[in-house]
């Protein structure tokens, strides 16, 4: 009986001292806690590894932008930029004959109302290098006006693209064959460009110099970054798009505010031109002093000059960027 006991004892004893050197030997030997170092170590290495990577691509963005920015510094326009952005087919022989056409047209006009040749010149001047001039900037407007109408129901049909898993090429091309102009003609040159051997950011940014404006900026930094970088485009380009119609709104907004402002700008200025014609019709004699003696031509240049200046100001004054 006492051999027994000794013996489960010493059995006991045994498996007690198993069990603690099981639990008790890491933490004796020090491998628990280089276990830990090991880990953290690791997660370290991992922390670091992955703030590396995040500074790089934040490098990568910012010289990327940077490119962007300096591709797209603000310079003037061509002639021919000028024609792509009325979206006119017009050569530089065309815009030469129309602008010598204005000229003459206008010099004559004010000749037979004046009878003055200085007038005629100056006439011919502002007919020469001013109506054409001034034309192609008002078509260039109207084409970017309506160009900023559908541009967000383009994104938003790119984004519906490239979630059901359409290539970008395709929903480019779907675009160019589905949305009203001057979209559909914008992205089709992008296909054509594709097709040519040119890259899509590139294409892109092609459409920048003919509507310049700054919805389709951001537009061409998206594609550039996300072609160089990589990321959700889908949810950048509906994040794009939500801006773009936000601002929309909001300049809508500022341009029914401004409406008051801006019809009475119309009418202080409109005023001094009708009340002149009118006196003119009921008392010529009285209005031609004006241009037929030499104090009254200092007199009408002043009120010109003035008025200019007024309506500048009042211009300043109404317009809001937005």
């Amino acid at each position: 009986m006492d051999t027994q006991q000794l013996i489960v004892a010493a059995l006991a004893t045994i498996a007690v001292g198993g069990l603690g050197m099981v639990f008790l030997e890491p933490l004796l030997s020090g491998a628990n806690r280089a276990e830990k170092r090991q880990a953290a170590v690791a997660e370290s290495r991992a922390k670091r590894r992955a703030s590396e990577e995040a500074g790089a691509r934040r490098r990568q963005i910012a010289d990327s932008l940077k490119e962007i920015d300096d591709r797209q510094k603000a310079k003037s326009p061509t002639l021919e930029q000028r024609f792509e952005r009325a979206g006119v087919s017009w050569t530089r022989r065309t815009f030469i004959l129309v602008s010598i056409g204005c000229a003459f047209a206008l010099a004559l006009l004010m000749l037979i109302i004046t009878g003055k040749l200085l007038l005629a010149l100056g006439g011919m001047i502002v007919g020469g290098l001013g109506l054409p001039r001034w034309w192609l900037n008002r078509l260039a407007k109207k084409r970017q006006k309506l160009f900023l109408q559908e541009f967000p129901n383009a994104i938003e049909a790119i984004v519906r693209g490239i979630k059901s898993g359409l290539p970008l090429n395709d929903c480019f091309r779907l675009i160019a064959n589905e949305s009203k102009e001057p979209v559909r003609s914008e992205f089709r040159s992008i296909v054509e460009a594709q097709a040519m051997g040119l890259s899509i950011a590139d294409g892109v940014e092609r459409i920048y110099e003919r509507i310049p404006l700054s919805e389709v900026n951001f537009f061409s930094i998206v594609i550039q970054i996300q072609s160089k970088s990589g990321g959700n485009l889908g949810e950048i380009l509906l994040n794009l798009s939500k801006v773009i119609r936000d601002r929309k709104k909001l300049r809508d907004k500022v341009s029914a505010m401004s409406s008051e402002a801006k019809s009475s700008a119309g009418i202080i200025g409109a005023l001094p031109p009708l009340v002149g014609f009118l006196t003119y019709l009921g008392a010529p004699d009285y209005i031609k002093l004006l241009w037929t003696t030499k104090a009254g031509n200092l007199g009408l240049i002043g009120c010109v000059v003035m008025m200019g200046i007024g309506i500048l100001v009042m211009r300043k004054m109404i317009n809001f960027e937005v």
